[in-house]
């Protein structure tokens, strides 16, 4: 029963894949947005906020 279990509980390597899967896209979709956001031409700017509203 004790082997049952622990063998479904995620070990320590498994864990940390499962949080970077999360993070990494997460973090690079993020950046992304603040490159967007401060180094966009003006005129790039205001057609993202026309499309947005």
């Amino acid at each position: 029963m004790w082997n049952m279990i622990m063998g479904k509980i995620p070990t320590l390597p498994e864990s940390l894949c499962i949080f970077l899967a999360f993070l990494v896209p997460y973090v690079t979709y993020k950046i992304n947005q603040k490159l967007h956001q401060d180094m966009d031409p003006p005129w790039k700017q205001e057609e993202g906020k026309k499309e947005s509203h």
